[in-house]
């Protein structure tokens, strides 16, 4: 009874103040190589998590991305040149070439894009105090390095002049730095700017990914590799070093799921303060008569497609499934994935025809005029185009994986085939010259997409099919399917919306094989038993939104400003 009472009277009460203890900035600086420029995840984890940290502090949440365009017009953002007028000379006068307006996405918040150029003048003086000051190794950059530290460097010094032109010590600031691209940029401030709180996430270490893609074990030899032998080994150490001295030197390190927390303690040496996982915003899915209006019109585009290549007479009855991402064949589990549309093409307990497309950007040439024209013509063939597996044409087609693959399996859409599988392989932006619709327009015309990620710290795709409705197979090795497990508190089955699959270093097999069952069992599903499945889905994306998952970001910034108040108190 006196427990009872205790629990009733005091725990809210210390709730309460807890609550009231936490620390919540007066500005937010948030960085990343992708702000204003979609070129990857991060670009959906910062636009869709954008219009919720707007609402809290609106205009005081302030992106910066580096300027690609330079005099062309930015397709994501829109200038303003009267929004801080009178600072944006100060920063000219002081040499930082910037532009200040919107980035377009819901939510409309303040971004400046960061013009980088003039700082390579002083690139081996920026190296050399960041060796003196942190120990970063940059004598072995290579590729994309310079370009980012030069951004970083920069969008560090225009975080500086605004901070010292509008802001004080009475102000609670925070400064958000994503991926190793930008962890220069933490680094700088934390040395100039002491009073700034900085955070820095890795969305995927950079020897965890190298490992991975290199065909290497990751996940059994985890706790035996030492992540800068490796990065010696894998010509990686500028990366590796500038990632790991961000991780270890930030107020608040963190990085996206788990899995991902694992890793950072074994190859970065530093465990994680706080896992920050990716929610997203599904007020980009359409609702009711718009939705099955729109997936209507995907699943006819997408058949039109596979008719026009195989002449094969495919009918609307059939199970549409994809894969889609980035073009890691291993680490995205596009190789297992064809593996396992081979194996059901000669399974007995397939109740539908499939048409199965992979969805990953290749080194595209062109549409194919063959096929632009069949579509076009509007006829019905009964004859396949040369190369049935492909809607574009590719620079490099005797060595891309994909058809090799499909060509050495002998899958070649052959009529009466049970299984089709068709590579799009292009960015799905709208206007690719085949499927002419965007990625969110078509992923609703699905009935199941596939995501046997092997390497994958979260995961959007999986995420955002189910927001669609889609049910989903994915892994355990996916950030996100470790979270759909968590949610239902044992391995998650497709009756609940996502199946997740057991994957280890070894199993690739096994998997193929989960995939190809998966996709039998629910081919002979009743229709009631696909509309709950279906909204098993969507529920469990609900539970993912940013308002569910913002919480976690209220704690790293209060982990993060009081760690940069205990330094500036000492």
């Amino acid at each position: 009874m006196f427990l009872s009472l205790f629990y009733i009277t005091f725990v809210p009460i210390y709730i309460k103040y807890l609550k009231e203890k936490m620390l919540f900035p007066d500005y937010i600086f948030e960085t990343s190589w992708e702000v204003c420029n979609k070129v990857g995840g991060i670009y959906t984890v910062l636009s869709t998590r954008a219009k919720t940290l707007q609402d809290k502090i609106k205009d005081r949440i302030i992106f910066l991305g580096p300027d690609c365009w330079q005099e062309k017009p930015s397709p994501y953002f829109k200038e303003d040149k009267k929004l801080f007028a009178a600072w944006q000379q100060k920063a000219a006068s002081e040499g930082l070439s910037i532009k200040v307006g919107r980035w377009e996405i819901p939510g409309e918040p303040i971004a400046i894009l960061v013009d980088f150029q003039l700082f390579f003048a002083h690139k081996d003086e920026f190296y050399g105090k960041l060796w003196e000051y942190y120990r970063v190794d940059s004598l072995h950059a290579y590729g994309d390095y310079d370009e980012s530290a030069m951004f970083a460097y920069a969008a560090a010094l225009v975080v500086e002049s605004f901070y010292r032109f509008y802001l004080s010590e009475k102000d609670k600031v925070v400064f958000h730095a994503n991926e190793w691209q930008t962890g220069f940029s933490a680094l700088v401030l934390q040395h100039r700017l002491p009073q700034i709180a900085t955070i820095f996430t890795t969305h995927a270490t950079g020897i965890g990914r190298s490992i991975a893609g290199n065909n290497k074990p990751l996940y059994e030899y985890l706790w035996a590799y030492n992540g800068d032998q490796m990065a010696s080994e894998l010509n990686m150490e500028s990366k590796h070093s500038i990632e790991k001295q961000a991780a270890h030197h930030v107020d608040c390190f963190t990085t996206v799921s788990d899995i991902t927390a694992t890793e950072c303690k074994e190859l970065l040496d530093k465990p994680v303060d706080l896992v920050l996982p990716n929610g997203f915003e599904n007020d980009f899915v359409p609702k009711g008569a718009t939705f099955t209006k729109k997936r209507k019109a995907a699943r006819k585009r997408l058949l039109d497609v596979a008719n026009a290549l195989t002449g094969d007479g495919i009918q609307d009855d059939v199970l549409i499934v994809s894969t889609s991402g980035r073009y890691e064949f291993r680490n995205k589990g596009i190789d297992v994935f064809i593996e396992s549309m081979n194996r059901l093409r000669f399974d007995e307990n397939l109740k539908k025809q499939v048409v199965a497309f992979i969805e990953v950007p290749g080194w595209v040439a062109g549409p194919r005029q063959d096929l632009i024209e069949r579509l076009d013509s509007g006829k019905q063939f009964d004859t396949s185009l040369e190369k049935p597996v492909l809607t574009h044409w590719l620079h490099n087609m005797d060595h891309d994986n994909v058809l090799n693959m499909l060509s050495s399996l002998g899958m070649n859409n052959a009529k009466g085939d049970k299984v089709k599988v068709i590579f799009i392989p292009c960015y799905l932006t709208g206007d690719d010259g085949i499927m002419n619709m965007s990625y969110y327009d078509l992923v609703l015309g699905n009935d199941l997409c596939v995501y046997p990620s092997y390497y994958e710290p979260w995961g959007y795709t999986p995420l955002e099919a189910v927001a669609f409705k889609v049910p989903c197979i994915t892994t355990d090795l996916a950030g996100f399917g470790l979270w759909a497990n968590t949610e239902r508190g044992k391995y998650s089955e497709i009756e609940d919306g996502v199946k997740v699959l057991h994957r280890t270093d070894y199993n690739y097999s096994e998997v193929a094989d989960g995939i190809k069952d998966t996709i039998a069992q629910y081919s002979s599903f009743t229709k009631v038993e696909v509309n709950k499945c279906r909204s098993n889905a969507e529920k469990l994306s609900r539970k993912a939104l940013w308002s569910e998952f913002i919480k976690y970001y209220e704690q790293a910034y209060d982990i993060a400003l009081k760690k940069a108040a205990a330094r500036n108190n000492r």
